[in-house]
């Protein structure tokens, strides 16, 4: 019982000042659009650490590996760094495709 009362105090303590400051900061809102591109961006952002850090991991394993089995885990990370690249350029160029493929950088309501 006692876990649960200070479980629910230190949640307390940690969502009410974001409640109370929770206020307007008299600007619009932006909208749709700059959400998602805010969104892709952290995406874009993340994936790219992601595959840096793989990159860096199969870097130090290649070079540590004596042959044999470390090795191969080696090139499978290696391997799988490569495909990680791969996915995030492939995906930053099929969405710069949609938008294009939709003219969504025209005259056109929707992410202009």
């Amino acid at each position: 019982m006692n876990k649960k009362i200070l479980f629910l105090t230190v949640l307390n303590i940690l969502v009410l000042p974001t409640i109370a400051f929770a206020q307007g900061t008299g600007t619009s809102s932006g909208g749709f659009c700059p959400m998602i591109r805010n969104v892709q961006a952290v995406t874009y952002q993340v994936g790219g650490s992601i595959v840096i850090i793989g990159w860096v991991i199969a870097g130090i394993l290649y070079l540590t590996a004596g042959g044999g089995s470390r090795m191969e885990v080696a090139k499978k990370a290696l391997i799988a760094a490569v495909i990680g690249t791969l996915l995030i350029v492939l995906a930053a160029g099929a969405s710069q495709l949609v938008i294009s493929a939709l003219n969504l950088t025209g005259n056109v309501p929707i992410c202009s």
